[in-house]
């Protein structure tokens, strides 16, 4: 099996602010109740050693650790930068980087981001009335103001500033959403489809219209043609990159190998955390920090099944000849009761039309 290279750390596991399709407070999962509210110091030397001998073991000279949540900014600078500082210490070829909703960002968090190299995404739907169909405060207020006013204060320092994450609505215009996020100048921007199965599908005015395939389009044809804007849109890049024989840089797409992994705030090593969305327990491995390595991770059969390509999709995927662009989809939109994984994505007939939508514009 291939090693581990991306380690999302997750620092916080609470939210300053009430997302309704948030995977982790509001999916199947609630398993995150239980959990301690931020990891601790013993948590991230253990994370640190056991990244350090899996590189070692596997000749690496590079990883991933990516700071999530919850909100990590909730665990405040000095806590935060005691981890950054034992990951630093123990795998000083690690990059970092962090997602956060923005709202708590200020100078003494950019210096904090400075000093450690942390690149920062924010995650942001739009402009306000977009943003706060979803995004608002425990107490039902907008978080739109508070969330750019955190992208502004990155813009000041943009090499810190990774891009910004959107889930799409298909109640929002496609192209006010891009023009808008665009006009904040991330280096990239990432829409990501809610997370749904074939227990719960996505909402949809019409469930034989590709109504997401159309509203990603339409974000495209906005993207493609405004000749002033320089940020990437990566589901779109992807979906080129992959139909033209490139690798791709997301999980969600393609049929290479997955070299992802958590680790929860109480050191429980966990499959990819959006099936959190799919159903009680579905993340979980069985596996920890403390008791054990990521060699051991990377040979669970539920990891070593995000890395077996072709083999591990529905039939009609493996007989499709879009599968190596869209790889069959996301783990988590392809489950169901009756047959587990194995099933065409929710999102089966949208990703085909926007890939086809694409390619039609790529040279022959």
């Amino acid at each position: 099996m291939p090693p581990l290279r991306t380690f999302i750390l997750k620092v916080v596991n609470r939210c300053n602010i009430n997302c309704d399709y948030c995977y982790v407070f509001h999916g199947a999962d609630q398993s995150w109740r239980g959990l301690p509210v931020r990891t601790s110091t013993d948590v991230a030397h253990a994370v640190a050693r056991r990244i350090d001998e899996h590189a070692t073991a596997h000749g690496l000279d590079h990883v991933d650790v990516v700071l999530h949540g919850g909100e990590p900014l909730l665990a405040g600078p000095r806590h935060l930068g005691a981890v950054l500082q034992i990951l630093r210490d123990r795998v000083p070829f690690a990059s970092f980087e962090l997602q956060t909703n923005g709202m708590l960002i200020d100078d003494e968090w950019l210096d904090l981001f400075e000093r450690f190299g942390v690149q920062v995404g924010v995650s942001l739907d739009g402009p306000p009335a977009a943003n706060d169909r979803h995004r608002v405060s425990h107490r039902g207020r907008s978080t739109a103001d508070a969330a750019v006013r955190g992208v502004e204060l990155l813009r000041s320092r943009p090499h810190l500033f990774a891009g910004i994450l959107a889930v799409v609505d298909l109640d929002n215009d496609p192209v006010e959403v891009h023009d808008y996020l665009a006009a904040l100048g991330p280096p990239v921007i990432d829409f990501n489809l809610p997370h749904a199965t074939h227990n719960s599908p996505p909402r949809r005015t019409d469930p034989d219209e590709p109504e997401y395939g159309r509203w990603l389009s339409r974000v495209y044809d906005a993207w493609i043609g405004a000749d002033s804007y320089t940020h990437s849109v990566r589901i779109l890049e992807d979906i080129m990159a992959l139909s033209l024989g490139a690798k791709g840089s997301v999980e969600s797409l393609g049929l290479a190998p997955a070299d992802i992994v958590v680790i929860e705030s109480d050191g429980a090593i966990e499959n990819v955390d959006t099936l959190k969305a799919a159903a009680p327990g579905a993340a979980g491995l069985g596996l920890n920090v403390f008791g054990h390595t990521f060699d051991e991770v990377a040979q669970h059969p539920a990891i070593r099944q995000r890395q077996t390509g072709m083999a591990a999709l529905a039939e009609d995927c493996q007989r499709c000849p879009l599968v190596s662009v869209c790889g069959g989809g996301y783990l988590p939109h392809r489950l169901s009761a009756e047959r587990g994984y194995r099933n065409p994505s929710v999102y089966c007939q949208d990703l085909a039309y926007l890939i086809r939508h694409v390619q039609a514009t790529l040279p022959a």
